[in-house]
């Protein structure tokens, strides 16, 4: 028999849990279905477990860091240093890989990006300003669990939705694998590439927009399919005895060279996350399919561990002791929304933009991997709209993941995990505020949206208030 329930989520990365969870927490009875064996989405199983610095740590980013922080070597916080492989001797010098965990650091510092002088990536600048929280991922995905647990947030894993029931200009039910029927008043996708809202019918997009679409000043004259690139992520611990891992196939050593530059991050027990910018052009997913294309990473990434080893001495201390389990998929599709967040709202800032309706702030970079890509610096931090969450053509359904209402260079730039988990925490209160007024999400009293996060503890006016910052000047320890 179906079950009815008030909001459906689909999909349990950063943007599911946020939504599921405020939904929750506000006395709605919520469903979580994933179709994997866990929670956590790239957070967890592609090894994404390292957030940025960047503004938008506020709300539940900001609780799950504590929740963290009370269990042994769950998280820490590091301090920008380098990318192996950047040409600048100066910052050769540097031990370990590019971040490094600073217990001198609080979770304050690591929510800003913005402010470089020159405007571009900066080396010294980022060794300065620049700091991030790093975590592992099943203990993060244990934080969360008990989150939803103790919200009554019911999660289905190892489900996917087979078929969709809409009519209207609204979604009714959709059946999972096993045969369920699942009946919900409202929905959130938050599936990554919003495969529910295609699913429903809705319009959406991929690749790079032409210029004149949006007037975007570093957007191609013509389209292109081009995606932002893929990574598979891997994790190496220390050994004993320092040694050079030979390559499984000696003949794709030749590889690595091309893409050398690498981010790597300590992880608090002294593993590394390595992750290669990028391992892959993200088109290529399409050509190849999913298996193909993990296979050739996984053989890029073992050629990428030699390389490393032979070029940075220290990295002979470690071994290759853990490879990903899916692919960190940076873009896909994305759908056509009620508002279209464009490199305009990058470059005007909060200030500059004319949005009524923003629901989180975000200062990260232009950052498309491989191609030649676009990069620049936020000079000061951007809003997201909640018009990005609505898609066209439904009353019922809102869009929480990177598959939003984005253009190409702007998701390059909000697509980061807490961003991700502050549109989720948008999307399940919005829910919750219109069914208690009768209305759709799509129709929610925006001004009481924005008023509920606020009393949630999310960031959404810049400069910062000096309170806030008081209480996010926390360390680990």
């Amino acid at each position: 028999m179906p079950v009815q329930y008030d909001l459906a989520v689909m999909g349990a990365g950063s943007g599911g849990i946020g939504a599921a969870l405020s939904a929750a927490r506000r006395g709605l009875r919520v469903v979580l279905v994933e179709r994997a064996a866990g929670l956590g989405g790239n957070a967890v199983r592609a090894g994404v477990s390292c957030w940025e610095a960047g503004v938008g740590g506020s709300g539940l980013p900001f609780e799950i860091f504590r929740a963290l922080r009370s269990r042994r070597d769950a998280v820490g916080i590091y301090t920008f240093g380098r990318h192996c492989g950047a040409p600048e001797p100066a910052l050769r010098d540097y031990p370990g890989g590019e971040a490094v965990i600073d217990p001198a650091r609080s979770y304050l510092d690591s929510c800003q990006r913005c402010g470089s002088p020159s405007g571009r990536w900066d080396y010294q600048w980022g060794r300065q300003h620049w700091h991030g929280v790093v975590f592992e991922p099943e203990q993060y995905a244990a934080v969360v669990g008990d989150l939803l647990a103790a919200a009554g947030c019911e999660v289905r894993l190892e489900r996917r939705f087979v078929a969709v029931e809409a009519a209207g200009g609204g979604l009714q039910a959709v059946t999972l694998d096993d045969g369920r029927v699942i009946r919900a008043a409202d929905w959130v996708d938050s599936t990554a590439e919003a495969h529910l809202a295609v699913a429903a019918g809705c319009p959406w997009t991929q690749g790079e927009e032409p210029r004149e679409q949006y007037d975007e000043p570093s957007a191609p004259l013509t389209p292109t399919g081009r995606v932002n690139g893929l990574t598979l992520i891997y994790r190496v611990s220390p050994v004993e005895r320092p040694k050079v891992e030979p390559c499984q196939e000696p003949a794709d050593c030749w590889w690595a060279p091309r893409y050398p530059v690498a981010s790597i991050v300590h992880y608090p027990c002294g593993d590394l996350n390595i992750n290669m910018l990028p391992t892959m052009a993200g088109q290529e997913l399409a050509g190849r399919g999913y298996a193909a294309t993990y296979a050739e990473c996984s053989r890029r990434v073992r050629a990428h561990w030699h390389w490393l080893q032979r070029t940075w001495p220290e990295f002979a201390g470690y071994r290759l002791s853990w490879l990903a389990p899916a692919l960190g998929i940076r873009e896909g599709r994305r759908i056509l929304a009620r508002t279209t967040l464009t490199e305009h709202d990058f470059r005007a800032g909060l200030a500059g933009q004319r949005h009524a309706d923003v629901v989180a702030l975000a200062d990260h970079a232009l950052d498309t991997h491989g191609g030649g890509g676009a990069h620049g610096e936020a000079a000061t931090p951007y809003g997201v709209p909640f018009g990005c969450l609505v898609p066209r053509g439904t009353q019922n359904l809102l869009v929480a993941c990177r598959g939003a209402g984005f253009s190409s260079l702007a998701a390059s730039s909000c697509r980061l995990s807490r961003t991700m988990l502050q549109l989720g925490q948008a999307a399940g209160t919005a829910v919750a505020l219109a069914l208690g007024a009768g209305r759709q999400p799509s129709a929610v009293d925006v001004a009481a949206l924005r008023q509920a996060l606020a009393a949630d503890g999310v960031e959404l006016s810049w400069p910062r208030p000096p309170e806030l910052a008081a209480k996010l000047e926390i360390g680990v320890t």
